[in-house]
């Protein structure tokens, strides 16, 4: 009995066994194996964090390098600004009449029996000094310019049209508003300076629509810098042709305002 007794009781009792159990020795004895599993639970700890610090640094580094790969540029088509209604442009001047050619009137021999006085043609020195026509007209004295070269048969080309900037056909991009968004967010790329330093903003671009499609006259209203004003010009200038716009049932040249924004994101 006093055998299985010995057996059950654990080391540290059975080696302090009637001695001074308050002495320090039979605590530390005690503790001794709880602590070392929390000393050795620490250490593991700290081997497991010194492992996964280069880990979770090379996981933040893609995370930000993904964030600044996924910046991109988002185009909004806008409507126009407001055109302001100006008055009418003033008539233009009413130019003075042509000045007046003399001539004295020509008059055909006949054979009269009497000779009048209103018949009696004028003297060889006033004829050469004047121009022949069918009636006497007394000149203003003005001096007229002939044209001396030239075949006259060439063709004067009339001055440009006036674009208009609203038409009761406005012109039309190729499909319509949806395929000029896809058209711009296709072409347009976002300037490195801009990108760089975080230049964001609306381009407002101006252009002329002819009357065949063609675009031109193309410029800048209000710009934000960075290389995003040329880069929007650059695609607004490589647009395909367009509808053109009408007025009345015909064909007319119009100005057309395209505002374009650059975002980072």
């Amino acid at each position: 009995m006093a055998a299985e007794t010995l057996a059950v009781k654990p080391f540290d009792e059975i080696v302090f066994e009637h001695r001074n159990q308050s002495y320090g020795a039979y605590e530390l004895r005690k503790q001794y194996n709880r602590r070392m599993n929390i000393a050795l639970a620490i250490a593991l700890a700290v081997l497991v964090i010194s492992v996964s610090i280069p880990a979770i640094l090379d996981y933040l580094n893609e995370l930000s390098n993904r964030a600044e790969m996924e910046q991109n540029v988002e185009l909004t088509l806008m409507e126009p600004p407001p055109l302001s209604e100006e008055p009418p442009p003033p008539p233009p001047p009413v130019e003075p009449p042509p000045p007046v050619q003399e001539t004295i009137k020509f008059t055909p021999p006949v054979i009269v029996e009497e000779v009048k006085e209103e018949d009696i043609p004028p003297p060889q020195e006033v004829v050469n000094e004047t121009n022949v026509g069918k009636e006497n007209v007394e000149g203003s004295g003005d001096i007229i310019d002939l044209p001396t070269d030239g075949t006259g048969n060439e063709v004067i080309d009339e001055a440009p049209q006036t674009p208009f900037t609203i038409v009761e056909q406005m012109p039309a991009f190729p499909g319509g508003e949806e395929e000029l968004f896809k058209y711009l967010s296709k072409n347009i790329k976002y300037p490195s300076m801009a990108r760089e330093n975080g230049i964001s903003g609306t381009v407002y671009v101006t252009f002329v629509v002819e009357t065949n499609g063609d675009i031109t006259d193309v410029k800048k209203l209000r710009g934000v810098g960075g290389g995003c004003d040329e880069e929007a010009i650059r695609v607004v200038k490589a647009m395909p042709g367009w509808s053109a716009g009408k007025q009345n049932g015909k064909p007319v040249r119009v100005q057309y305002n395209l505002p374009i924004k650059f975002t980072l994101r």
